[in-house]
């Protein structure tokens, strides 16, 4: 790399991971991995290393990693026999499953390749992903009642930044988007613990605000968006840092810009058009909107890639209702750096977001003790995927309504409405 001070960088990016996502405790063991490319991405290795050293110098007892090549999938799907595409390998599960048990942390570090099944028969696509889904449904259950201390971050690779800076050389893409990485994780300031730490307890103000209020429901609008979206009673507005069921605080994702929430599942109705690009199962879905009728999409449409959106919303019974509602201000430094990033976890937090599929339990009151059936009786959605597609812009007002029917505005034109 010829970027200045890479490796201090990297450094510093490790120890951001480490003490203010994951907030690791001596004596933990932490495991590594990629759950959407079925383990973390070899070319991401310099990273993996930095975190691990890293991790032991907070105390870890081990850290564990699963590798992946995403390009093994894109072969099986060209070569395989049909019939044997929903065979998974159960040891990757058995192996999580052992961590959560223990109370170990958890570190997903993305750099997906979002065209790397572009083109493909998206009926042998869905065979994998729901294949996938279904078989990493203990994982993402013990993620949605945050079982354990958990963070999700990106790594530069060679596919991905390209893709994000395809008038560039494959190195000058890949440097270039490194750069960028450092920056809107707050890497380039003199001490990134303490901007965190700070950027931190402004989302917490704007989640505590939100949460005091209790709307009913929330309004948008928007050119090609006028929906209405339900709030459960007791639902919770999250931000930056929350508790684990193992005690620990952490910060999800990094980069973070959100404050997000639950819907009522059976309470959305109206239109809602995307406002970016999603990359889903390593295929583009672009320029697509939704209608919902009682919480449900019952119709649908996208420029490019509604066969994979079809397959989407067809996951299961859950997959075609929202399970989380996300603000993000239009200011986001995510945003105002004009980059479409094509990876859900950079491009959400540029914008405000919804989420097709599962509910977190823990943005409901007492959520995380529920069973399926009383967390869908209070509103919640149950569902083996959850999948953020961007909505916020520049042109999108948002007003919540209160129990009595008033409304007072929440965004104006993609800015907080609000002073906290």
């Amino acid at each position: 790399m010829s970027i200045p001070d890479f490796e201090r960088k990297l450094d510093h990016y490790a120890d951001l991971i480490v003490k203010v996502g994951l907030n690791l405790q001596p004596g933990q063991r932490l495991m590594i991995s990629n759950p959407s490319t079925r383990g973390v991405l070899l070319h991401t290795a310099p990273l993996v290393r930095k975190v691990a050293a890293s991790a032991y110098r907070a105390g870890a007892r081990l850290v564990d990693v699963m590798w992946g090549d995403e390009a093994l999938m894109k072969i099986r799907l060209e070569n395989a026999a049909k019939d044997s595409l929903a065979e998974y390998p159960t040891w990757q599960i058995k192996g999580m499953e052992d961590y959560f048990q223990q109370g170990d942390a958890f570190l997903s570090i993305r750099s997906n390749n979002p065209d790397l099944l572009s083109g493909l028969d998206a009926e042998l696509v869905g065979i994998v992903q729901k294949a996938h889904l279904e078989n990493m449904a203990p994982y993402s259950e013990a993620i949605s009642r945050n079982a354990v201390n958990w963070c999700v971050v990106t790594a530069s690779g060679p596919d991905w930044a390209t893709r994000v800076f395809s008038d560039l050389s494959p190195q000058a893409a890949e440097e270039q988007l490194w750069q960028v990485i450092f920056e809107i994780c707050r890497l380039n300031q003199p001490d990134p613990v303490s901007a965190w730490k700070e950027h931190i307890q402004n989302l917490l103000k704007r989640s505590a605000y939100l949460e005091a209020k209790q709307y009913a429901a929330l309004h948008y609008t928007a050119p090609g968006t006028d929906l209405t979206i339900g709030l459960p009673a007791g639902h919770r507005w999250i931000s930056a840092r929350m508790p684990a069921q193992n005690g620990i605080n952490f910060t999800a994702n990094l980069p973070t810009e959100e404050v997000f929430t639950m819907p009522h599942y059976a309470q959305v109705n109206g239109t809602i058009r995307a406002s970016m690009p999603l990359s889903y199962g390593g295929a583009l879905i672009e320029d697509f909107s939704l209608t919902f009728e009682k919480g449900r999409v019952v119709r649908f449409s996208a420029r490019k890639g509604e066969a994979i959106l079809k397959k989407l919303i067809e996951t299961d019974d859950g997959s075609a209702c929202l399970g989380e509602v996300a603000l993000v201000p239009y200011s986001s430094p995510i945003s105002q750096s004009g980059i479409l990033f094509y990876d859900p976890l950079i491009d959400e937090n540029a914008s405000c977001h919804l989420a097709l599929g599962r509910a977190y339990r823990f943005t409901l009151q007492g959520g995380e003790g529920l069973s399926d059936e009383e967390f869908r009786a209070r509103g919640g959605n149950v569902s083996l995927a959850h999948v953020d597609f961007m909505v916020g812009s520049a042109e999108l007002d948002i007003d919540g309504i209160k129990p009595d029917g008033s409304r007072e505005p929440v965004l104006r034109v993609g800015e907080w409405a609000f002073d906290v």
